[in-house]
């Protein structure tokens, strides 16, 4: 099958290079809109004068893709609050101890973290000027506050904190992750100082907020644990946010995370659940009509009761378009079915093309169809006791091979365990679900017996059990797997020509499988070559030292014994992991390091920088040493002062106002990263 025959699938591919285009060459929103408007008037004019025919269709269709690959620019612009004079950010001060007068609207509850608890809200107002924008606010965590729901309207008089981009390399970037998401500014505040001045519910995202309370303040009068609790809201609800870590990485570890992820699994047993209850409706007159209408509006409702987040939004859109198709009695092609989805979910919200559970949903379900088939091909089980296990395991390995490297590339391990978690739970599925929403409806009724909560609650204790029981199995879960992105596109690419090669084995198609084997190893000679570059890192480490020496795959780490706290951070794992390194071994803090015939002199708390053989090139001051930094600058004239995380804020302020004096380049990690020298 040639997918690049179908018009929908070359127009989705085309809004996708918009969206990308629009991303990284920051086209103005009076260009997208112009070039966008000039080829769907051109467009329009072709289509009005009918000229079809030979060379003319082809201009047609070059001048259709041009179009919607504007019509991706326009609508990752046009998203953008921060392209439009409404936007907050025209009317603050980037300096945080301005305060401004603000009215937010809470949008989102996130995870909390130790010490705050988080939110997104929208800026209504900053002073007297009415805004747009979004803003993440981070409330600090007091034990009398009580916990904002979505759509509260608030007054806040706080400074706006710009986003800063991680201080170590290889750390994971939220200012970009938010900025995605269209928020460039946060706020810390504290309970005492917000004036909530509306509680009222008037978006869907309220009202489905406000179903969710409701359910849970039901679910806890019949004493479901804390942990059936966060599995219930995950995996009928869609919120993972009150999910403790440890169950988290459980399901994670154990290759079961999908589960918990509202997606196309749980749409699709939802509407054969739906397709099967409102059957009785086909005896009516346009039965059919009203059944589908029905379907569509239940999914669509459950949808925004889950959050309306990219996996489950995706598999409502594509199982919509199946329950139309189901009306129409007219067979869909899986293929198009998710091209139309991808091209109406990116049109109207681009960002999800940088969201990971869209790319793992939609690689997921392309792999399920294009490779599930194939490998169950190889047996057929004569007896239905083994088919059924068989079409799982067959599922769920196209799966797994489907998003395996874009899996390793984010998250960088591979559960190879995978299918016995799947095996044992993916059969029940539908009944944990099917029973769960029942348990859902009959709680907020108050007409659950007690006798089927506990029945529910040993079933999802006995699931929890399952995936700690494998996820515990660490000899067959690969962590720390080094992944890029150019291994990724390798990857994907030596798939793509496997599959077709095993669809039409012919010359043609083995020559590109194995050009693609070449690619591969291509891919992974030149990684290796990109990162045998020799460096030496000060990374950042609040209240510690923490150096690193790379030499090839090698890596040389000096830090302080007395650090408990290093074994709990990841600082040095992501660097190994982004770098590709291979081994590693550790030592205390020199006090000098000689690195490409330049030197680099460490000043610590003692104070003690007597040198007299050799002028060193770099001084790193740290654990706050009470010097005269005139007088070392006087007497060494180092080309640079470094100043890391181990200091007192006092004391670097005061270094960086005698390097500013003295016109000598200071380098402080908590505000500049981790310093590093190649």
């Amino acid at each position: 099958m040639k997918l690049l025959n179908f018009t929908i699938i070359k127009l989705t591919v085309c809004l996708v290079l918009g969206i990308l285009l629009a991303e990284f060459l920051k086209i103005s929103v009076a260009t997208s809109l112009y070039l966008a408007a000039s080829l769907m008037l051109g467009v329009g004019i072709l289509y009005v004068l009918g000229r079809f025919q030979n060379r003319s269709k082809v201009w047609f269709g070059a001048l259709v893709l041009l179009a919607t690959i504007s019509l991706g620019i326009l609508s990752y612009n046009l998203h953008n609050q921060s392209n439009f004079e409404a936007h907050y950010g025209r009317f603050i001060s980037e300096d945080p101890s301005a305060e401004h007068a603000l009215q937010l609207k809470i949008r989102q509850r996130l995870k909390p973290s130790v010490y705050h608890d988080k939110y997104v809200a929208t800026v209504l107002k900053v002073g007297r000027n009415d805004t747009k924008g979004k803003i993440l606010v981070n409330i600090e965590k007091d034990t009398l506050s009580l916990r904002l729901k979505v759509d509260d309207v608030l007054l806040v008089s706080s400074g706006f904190t710009p986003l800063t981009s991680p201080l170590n390399p290889n750390q994971f970037d939220y200012k970009d992750f938010l900025r995605k998401q269209y928020i460039d500014h946060q706020l810390f505040t504290e309970a005492a100082h917000i004036l909530p001045i509306s509680s009222k519910r008037n978006t869907i995202y309220g009202y489905a907020a406000a179903i969710r309370l409701h359910i849970n303040q039901s679910l806890k009068t019949y004493d479901f644990s804390p942990e059936v609790l966060a599995i219930i809201n995950a995996l009928i609800l869609g919120q993972r946010q009150d999910m403790s870590k440890a169950i988290y990485d459980s399901y994670t570890n154990a290759g079961a995370i999908h589960i918990l992820a509202v997606s196309g699994l749980h749409v699709g047993l939802i509407l054969l659940l739906l397709s099967i209850a409102l059957k009785p409706l086909e005896h009516l007159k346009h039965g059919r009509l009203i059944k589908a209408i029905f379907i569509v509006m239940l999914l669509w409702s459950f949808a925004v009761i889950a959050g309306l987040s990219a996996s489950v939004t995706r598999a409502v859109t594509m199982f919509s378009i199946v329950a139309i198709a189901m009306h129409w009695k007219r067979p869909t092609n899986i293929y198009n079915t998710l091209a139309i989805s991808m091209f109406l979910l990116l049109l109207f919200k681009p960002t999800f093309l940088f969201d990971v559970g869209f790319q793992l949903s939609y690689t997921a379900v392309f792999a399920i169809v294009s490779i599930q088939p194939l490998v169950y091909r190889l047996w057929r089980p004569k007896w239905k006791v083994l088919d059924y296990p068989w079409q799982i395991f067959t599922v769920t390995l196209a799966a797994q091979l489907g998003v395996a490297p874009l899996s390793m590339y984010y998250f960088h391990q591979f559960p190879s365990l995978f299918f016995i978690s799947n095996l044992a739970i993916i059969p029940f599925l539908g009944f944990i679900l099917g029973f769960g929403i029942l348990v859902i409806i009959l709680a907020s009724l108050k007409f659950l017996p007690q006798f089927l909560a506990e029945f529910y609650g040993g079933v999802i204790d006995l699931m929890n059990f399952i995936v700690a029981w494998v996820s515990k199995q660490e000899a067959f879960l690969f962590k720390n797997v080094p992944f890029d992105g150019l291994q990724v596109v390798a990857c994907y690419a030596l798939l793509i020509c496997l599959v077709i090669w095993y669809r039409a084995p012919k010359f043609k198609t083995l020559s590109f499988a194995l050009v693609a084997i070449v690619v591969l190893q291509m891919s992974w000679l030149y990684t290796k070559y990109h990162h045998s570059e020799n460096s030496l890192i000060v990374f950042h480490k609040s209240r510690h030292t923490l150096l690193g020496i790379k030499t090839g795959s090698q890596f040389s780490i000096a830090q302080e014994f007395d650090s408990t706290t290093l074994a709990k951070d990841h600082i040095i794992e992501n660097f190994k992991v982004g770098n590709f390194i291979k081994s590693s071994t550790r030592d205390s803090v020199k006090n000098v390091y000689a690195f490409r015939s330049r030197h680099l002199l460490v000043v610590d708390s003692t104070g003690i920088y007597g040198v007299q053989r050799f002028k060193p090139d770099y001084v790193l001051l740290r654990n706050s040493p009470r010097i005269n930094l005139n007088r070392l600058i006087d007497s060494i004239q180092p080309k640079m002062i470094i100043a890391d995380g181990s200091n007192y804020k006092s004391y670097v302020a005061r270094w960086k106002a005698t390097c500013t004096q003295q016109k000598l380049p200071i380098h402080i990690t908590s505000e500049q990263g981790a310093f590093v020298l190649k």
